[in-house]
């Protein structure tokens, strides 16, 4: 009975093993995704008023908690039963992401002066309305994010037994999670803590130089993480395309993959800018 347990013991203890070295190689295949997550959510989680700040971002985590339930056991059955569904959803998503990208950087460009944020919300219906816009535009774009950074994750242990798989994937998708949260919460959250600084200083010493540089650095590193962000979108679109779609598989081999990613990512956008715009104007037509 004794010597039974002992072997259960050591098969778990050998089944943990493996799952630990894998979800070491899978976490660095997928950094660039989770970086670019970072990026990506840390923009979409600011322009808040500072006491809505960490519920919206409670929101947000939990859809992507919700997320990841759903995609790591639908990309496990499909990846065994049908494939090729993976690569299209990949392909689908990169469509949304260059979407996104694209149509932040137009905004920006034409409608700069008309932009609403949610500090300058007329009423509280209309702060209320634009947070839940944002919070589910974060969750849909997690969405996204999250299909790709499962898919390569499993496609690192494809080699491994079912069961590594299903843990090695489950493993990643709570580092994603909670290590891109956590750091967008402490980002958002670096004013507060320098005020914090502040006050405890009197007003003399570093703590109030440490203080005044965290509430000084944090718009620009919002602004920075908005341009990142946006870049982000669509280099991961340009790499989804290049790396599901054959055709697009050497394309411009003579430049850095960086750039070509880019180049991809730009004109899949274009095209899905082009696209919902022709379909938003032909509804709104259908409409009137």
């Amino acid at each position: 009975m004794a010597s039974g347990i002992f072997a259960v013991l050591d098969d778990i203890a050998v089944l943990m093993d493996d799952v630990a070295v894998a979800s070491k190689i899978a976490t660095k295949k997928t950094a660039g995704i989770l970086g670019d997550d970072l990026a990506v959510n840390a923009d979409k989680a600011t322009g808040f008023v500072s006491s809505r700040e960490l519920p919206v971002l409670w929101a947000i985590t939990k859809g992507s908690f919700i997320n990841k339930l759903i995609i790591v056991p639908v990309a496990l059955l499909l990846n065994y039963f049908l494939p090729i569904a993976v690569k299209i959803i990949l392909i689908i998503g990169g469509l949304y992401l260059a979407y996104e990208g694209i149509e932040k950087i137009i905004h920006w460009i034409f409608q700069k002066k008309h932009e609403h944020t949610l500090e300058k919300a007329e009423s509280s219906v209309e702060a209320e309305e634009l947070e839940k816009s944002k919070i589910k535009s974060a969750v849909s774009t997690d969405f996204i994010l999250s299909v790709e950074i499962v898919i390569i994750a499993l496609g690192s242990v494809l080699d491994r037994s079912l069961m590594v798989q299903i843990l090695t994937v489950a493993v990643v998708s709570i580092i994603a999670t909670v290590g891109v949260y956590g750091l967008v919460a402490l980002i958002v959250r670096m004013d507060d803590f320098g005020y914090k600084l502040i006050k405890t200083s009197r007003g003399k010493g570093i703590l109030r130089h440490v203080g005044r540089g965290l509430v000084m650095a944090l718009p620009v590193v919002i602004r920075i993480l908005g341009v990142v962000g946006t870049i982000a979108l669509i280099l991961v679109a340009g790499g989804i395309f290049k790396h599901n779609i054959d055709y697009f598989h050497d394309f411009l081999p003579n430049i850095p993959s960086l750039l070509s990613d880019a180049i991809l990512g730009i004109l899949g956008g274009l095209i899905s800018f082009g696209i919902f715009s022709g379909i938003q104007k032909v509804w709104k037509l259908r409409n009137h």
